[in-house]
């Protein structure tokens, strides 16, 4: 759902507004705009703010920020993106504020660099409004308290090994805090872009008070923003299962080890079955 400060922020008043004008019209949100869907408004104004004047100009330049938004890199990154590619239909636009793009810009830079990639100048936030005008406010404390969660890091892809004995496998879970199950497929997508699915099974957790579907969400956000690891973890159209085993430290997500999982291999089982009762040496 839409958080409430999206809603709440759109207050007009004439003489900051950028009015608009009979050139532009109202259209329904595409299906293939995923990160713009259950946004709380169902259409979009187009011209956008970014110069787009129609779908099909909208739709492949907005695919690759999608990617962005599904790591989480900022809680608000989707609606500062879908404030300029899909602008609700308002008698006047509101821009999001310049704090808004600074803080997705300083959370998000990160994750965009590790898949490659710069902050374009398009999206230079000099080009905001500052806080005093009419546009989407920044989080400020409310963001402070998110940041503090333990996030994934950009980091050298761990070499992806094979299974030797279950023995090695054990004392590699003894020095981590997560192990998690992953099944990983890639598709391409019409503008040449590659999505992953990602099926999560969380084998064992020691990390505080961290709940399996923390973890399953964490480890999903190192695959996304670690893509060029994902990449070479999955061929196009197949299915592969591995181990990837982590730990947390100072608030960051990091994986260590990488199994890869081949059918018919006991090893891991074996491993995992054990571990249950294996007690680690100091």
């Amino acid at each position: 759902m839409l958080p409430a400060v999206f809603v709440l922020v759109f207050v007009l008043r004439p003489a900051t507004g950028l009015d608009i004008g009979l050139s532009t019209k109202c259209v329904a949100i595409p299906k293939e705009l995923d990160m713009c869907h259950d946004v709380g408004y169902l259409e979009m104004r187009l011209p956008n703010f970014m110069g787009h004047t129609s779908l099909a100009e909208v739709i492949p330049k907005s695919a690759a920020w999608q990617h962005l938004v599904r790591t989480d890199c900022h809680p608000y990154a989707r609606m500062f993106l879908c404030s300029l590619f899909a602008p609700v239909c308002l008698d006047t636009f509101i821009q999001p504020c310049r704090s808004l793009c600074v803080a997705v810009w300083d959370s998000c830079m990160p994750a965009l660099q590790c898949q490659g990639h710069t902050w374009p100048s398009s999206l230079n936030c000099d080009r905001f409004p500052a806080d005093d005008d009419v546009c989407l406010e920044s989080l400020g404390k409310e963001y402070s308290v998110l940041k503090a969660f333990p996030k994934p890091t950009c980091q050298t892809c761990p070499t992806v090994e094979d299974f030797l004995t279950h023995k090695r496998a054990l004392d590699s879970f003894c020095a981590n805090s997560f192990v998690v199950k992953v099944k990983l497929s890639a598709k391409q997508t019409i503008f040449s872009l590659q999505e992953y699915k990602i099926d999560i099974q969380v084998e064992f957790l020691n990390q505080g008070l961290l709940l399996p579907y923390d973890i399953r969400t964490m480890v999903e956000q190192w695959l996304l923003i670690n893509e060029n690891c994902t990449q070479r973890m999955v061929q196009t159209h197949q299915t592969r299962v591995y181990l990837i085993v982590g730990t947390i430290e100072e608030s960051h997500v990091l994986v260590n080890r990488i199994y890869h999982w081949q059918r018919r291999d006991y090893q891991p089982s074996l491993a995992i079955k054990k571990w249950r009762r294996h007690k680690c040496t100091q």
